[in-house]
This record gives structure tokens, sequence and C-alpha cells, in this order.
């Protein structure tokens, strides 16, 4: 009954609803790749980052598709 009140759906495996997308400043992005070139080669960091660079992507055509 309060399921009309939702602004999303319930669904898991989410049909028409998106992940957001945070904006970043060049400014934020350019300090980023700063820490990011300090970084040891291989770091575990710089792998999480890629992945999240590509969950950024799907969200992005994802917010294309049922924005």
């Amino acid at each position: 009954m309060l399921g009309g009140c939702a602004t999303v759906g319930s669904e898991t495996g989410g049909s028409g609803t998106c992940a957001p997308i945070v904006e970043y400043s060049r400014e934020f992005q350019a300090r980023v790749a700063e820490e990011l070139g300090i970084l040891p080669e291989r770091s575990a960091v710089a792998e999480m980052l890629s992945d999240y660079a590509v969950m950024r992507d799907q969200a992005a055509v994802c917010t294309r598709s049922f924005g």
C-alpha cells in the first residue's frame, strides 16, 4: 500500500532506476590525478578507481536510457 508513495521501484535488478552520478569540478579532478600519480605502481586504490570509472560509465548509459 505504501508502494504508491515510492519515488523509485522496489524491484532488484533495477529497470527504470539509475545510480546517481556525482559531478566533480576540474580542480578536484586535477587534485585526484596528482594524488593518483603519487601512488605506487599497481596500487589497489588505482585498481578500484578503474572499476569506479566503469560503474560511472554504466550509470551514465542508464541515465540516458531511463532518464
